[in-house]
């Protein structure tokens, strides 16, 4: 059952829609942690270390952080796959490029796959700069966040690359939460203005707040 669900365009679509919602979740999220810096080093450092502490002394530490990164590269996979898979579907199912070359689709759409690229590429590099240091401009410094986003963001290639990603985020949020509403039969005729509606203000809010830190570092606010 689950692997016929699997193979059928719809059920792609389905596990599509799920993961971007679970991925939804977790920036929502993510973003209100992120605005604790303006609230200065020890509230920032204090959120970070509660997240490592969540669930004790039920949970052991950190094992509810990664419980939350397990499912998160789960949802990443399963997300990206479907979507490889759906577009390689796609294009065999037209193998000819229309005849007058017209633009169907919106400009989110159009971009949606290259800002999947550009946002798997973020990832990785947000992980390697701000989890285990790896490629983190200065001496990375575990246990204290706050310093180390300030150390990323006082370099102009730090902004550069946060903010292009959040910019394709927004647009990946923007078209992907409409197409996950429809996929799972919450859209109708009488719905669907306030559901594209809520997709414009969640994709400007996220946008907005990622944003907002780099541009803290840059304007001083954040030191």
């Amino acid at each position: 059952m689950a692997r016929t669900m699997w193979d059928s365009s719809v059920g792609k679509k389905t596990v599509m829609a799920v993961s971007g919602l679970v991925m939804l979740l977790y920036l929502v999220a993510h973003v209100i942690g992120n605005l604790k810096i303006f609230f200065g080093a020890g509230e920032f450092n204090h959120y970070a270390h509660w997240l490592r502490t969540v669930g004790e002394p039920f949970m052991h530490y950190e094992w509810t952080l990664w419980l939350i990164r397990i499912v998160l590269v789960v949802a990443v996979v399963a997300h990206a796959t479907s979507a490889y898979q759906l577009s390689r579907r796609d294009l065999k199912a037209r193998p000819v490029a229309y005849v007058h070359g017209r633009r169907r689709a919106g400009y989110a759409t159009r971009t949606m796959r290259w800002g999947g690229i550009i946002l798997a590429l973020f990832i990785v590099w947000h992980i390697l700069d701000l989890t285990t240091g790896t490629v983190h401009s200065g001496g990375f410094q575990e246990g204290h966040p706050y310093q180390n986003v300030v150390d990323t963001f006082s370099t102009w290639y730090g902004n550069v690359i946060y903010i292009v990603a959040m910019l394709a985020l927004g647009l990946h949020i923007r078209h992907g939460f409409w197409s996950a509403a429809q996929t799972l039969g919450v859209g109708s005729r009488t719905r669907d203005r306030a559901l594209k509606a809520t997709a414009d203000v969640l994709a400007l809010l996220l946008t907005a707040g990622f944003i907002a830190v780099p541009v803290g570092v840059m304007t001083g606010v954040v030191s």
